[in-house]
């Protein structure tokens, strides 16, 4: 495991580097906080969710199940909270900078997340990431039901969005790269060629290849990158 203090310069020209898909968590990794605590703080529940997503990706709870409980605990508000969650929303040190290179080097870049594509979709849109996949919140007269609509996003299918974005874009998986922070992320760590825990939780640094907290860009001095 390497701990990588700063990000290295970019010294190799672009036609000595393979291909790389890189697939990354967005919240506490793309993104600093959690959307669910976000909008928790709007339903007036925020200590409730906070302590079940804490346990969660820990990895003390079924993913799926703490979910749902903190999805039940959101139901009631109206559907214009998700534009104040939205702006409120802070992007990890170094977020736009590794998406930016990423999209240099024409890498395809997916987004994949246990919170909820009502939020994942327009940030990824702000970013110019269009490879995306998240929870979706289902919705009654305006309001949040506290359900969620079809499949949750666990750490299976976290998996399964990695190895579906490397067939389509023709990349094989010992030139994938994982990023994230939460027990939510194991699966796809595992399965990716090189698994970087980001501002991570013990489980996940003790399983991944590189630690990292304090850039997003600093993955760039990083084997696969460099």
């Amino acid at each position: 495991m390497t701990t990588v203090p700063a990000a290295a310069a970019d010294a190799r020209p672009d036609a000595d580097r393979a291909r790389h898909l890189v697939v990354m968590d967005v919240d506490s990794t793309l993104i600093t906080g959690e959307v669910i605590e976000l909008l928790a703080d709007h339903a007036g529940t925020r200590a409730e969710v906070t302590e079940i997503t804490e346990r969660a990706m820990r990895g003390e709870l079924d993913f799926a199940a703490s979910l749902h409980a903190r999805v039940a605990a959101l139901a009631g508000l109206p559907v214009g909270v998700f534009d104040d969650v939205l702006a409120a929303v802070e992007l990890s040190p170094g977020a736009e900078e590794l998406v930016a290179e990423l999209a240099r080097r024409d890498w395809p870049l997916g987004l994949v997340s246990g919170g909820f594509v009502e939020v994942v979709a327009p940030l990824a849109a702000r970013l110019g990431i269009t490879r995306f996949r998240a929870n979706a919140l289902e919705t009654q007269d305006g309001v949040l039901t506290g359900r969620v609509r079809g499949p949750v996003v666990d750490r299976a299918a976290k998996a399964d969005f990695l190895r579906e974005l490397a067939a389509a874009e023709q990349i094989p998986l010992d030139r994938t790269v994982a990023i994230g922070d939460g027990a939510n992320d194991l699966d796809m760590i595992a399965v990716a060629a090189f698994g970087v825990a980001f501002n991570a939780k013990p489980v996940v640094c003790a399983q991944a290849d590189a630690v990292l907290g304090a850039r997003l860009d600093e993955v760039l001095a990083l084997g696969p990158f460099a």
